[in-house]
């Protein structure tokens, strides 16, 4: 299996979330996650 990095996955959904014009909250709604969680998986802090 694959060994995630969180920081560089963070960065990575992040850039692509900006690549397409979306704020945090937005890619929450069509992900059916919190913001919150976005904002971790970003953060590097959390994948889940």
């Amino acid at each position: 299996m694959y060994d995630l990095d969180k920081e560089s996955f963070g960065k990575f959904l992040a850039a692509l979330r900006k690549e397409k014009g979306l704020t945090q909250r937005q890619l929450a709604q069509k992900l059916f996650v919190s913001d919150k969680a976005v904002s971790k998986w970003e953060r590097g802090v959390s994948l889940r």
